[in-house]
């Protein structure tokens, strides 16, 4: 009788009795399942199979020339038809086909490609194609999670999970698997020249070959390659300039070493008939600026000098036992 009286006088009591109630039922609701598919829809369809087709001459004249296939994906960067994917897929190509998700199968130019990154820029004869996303604000960290999608061993697109294991860097002056992503999401082949995409879809990088090693014994699992978005667009766009990646050369080599309390490079090396050796730079010279850009790390420096035009002068500010230097430089082609 108390507890009626109680409710009566004070109604806020039943709602919150309620609500203790209603705790209980809440748990038993299911939560919805934690999925990529939006993510997957957004990228799917500009991530192409790319089939591309080899003539090898038989040397015997009465027998026929055999046809070598490629398989390998690629990646719609534009609505005009432009496409990314790997070198190595299309490398000794006499016939390019295209298939796009919706069934529409095109034949492609090779515009142009980069030995260095292994990419190469297709063309096809097509408007309107799906663009993959892309974010040039996006910065790939160790532990994101992405999606590589692909065309594995012809079995049609299909999408593997994992995360960014360990980053690299994007830029044009040397290569190595320092300069490259490296994620633990399952790649076979096929998947060359794919996307790695995150979870909001946007292009993370284009995916190449997986981790081999000569070594029988080892089983390598795990361990499979992506060249960055930032990296990758920056070929495209020179390809598509001029046909090929033109990088600048300065004549250094990259064991240089950065000294962070004076915030330069030490020359340890000039290499002979280069840019630097005929401006007067010598081993010993700490460069701390070209141009107007400070330098805060050796990557950095030769990057300047890879994505400039050949036959520029860049100002190379440089101290030499204690005294400051300002000494023009003309970059060449690295050849």
């Amino acid at each position: 009788m108390l507890a009626v009286v109680l409710l009566m006088l004070v109604p806020g009591l039943k709602d919150k009795h309620l609500d203790s109630l209603n705790i209980f039922a809440s748990t038993t609701k299911s939560q919805p399942p934690l999925s990529y598919a939006k993510a997957v829809s957004l990228a799917g369809p500009a991530v192409v199979n790319i089939y591309s087709s080899a003539i090898q001459k038989n040397p015997r004249y009465e027998r026929t020339n055999r046809q070598l296939r490629e398989l390998g994906s690629g990646v719609i960067m534009d609505s005009g038809g432009y496409i990314l994917t790997n070198f190595h897929v299309v490398q000794h190509a006499d016939l390019i086909e295209v298939l796009l998700q919706n069934g529409r199968q095109y034949p492609a130019e090779l515009i142009g490609f980069d030995i260095h990154t292994d990419l190469a820029v297709l063309k096809v004869n097509a408007i309107n194609l799906p663009v993959i996303p892309q974010n040039m604000n996006q910065t790939s960290l160790a532990g994101d999670v992405v999606l590589a999608i692909g065309n594995p061993f012809n079995l049609g697109q299909t999408v593997t999970q994992g995360v960014i294991s360990a980053t690299g860097r994007a830029g044009l002056s040397s290569t190595s698997y320092l300069e490259f992503l490296q994620v633990d999401a399952a790649m076979n082949k096929g998947n060359s020249g794919g996307a790695l995409v995150n979870t909001n879809g946007e292009l993370v990088g284009i995916n190449s070959s997986r981790f081999t090693e000569t070594n029988p014994q080892f089983d390598i699992q795990g361990i499979s390659f992506a060249i960055p978005y930032h990296l990758a667009y920056k070929v495209m766009q020179k390809i598509i300039e001029n046909g090929r990646v033109i990088r600048g050369w300065l004549g250094i080599t990259s064991a240089a070493r950065y000294l962070s309390n004076i915030k330069g490079i030490v020359i340890d090396e000039v290499a002979p008939n280069s840019p630097a050796l005929a401006a007067g730079l010598r081993p010993g010279d700490i460069i701390f600026q070209i141009e107007e850009t400070p330098i805060t790390g050796i990557r950095q420096a030769l990057d300047i000098v890879a994505e400039t035009r050949p036959n520029t002068t860049l100002l190379f500010k440089v101290y030499r036992q204690k005294q400051q230097l300002d000494i023009p430089v003309t970059i060449i082609e690295k050849i």
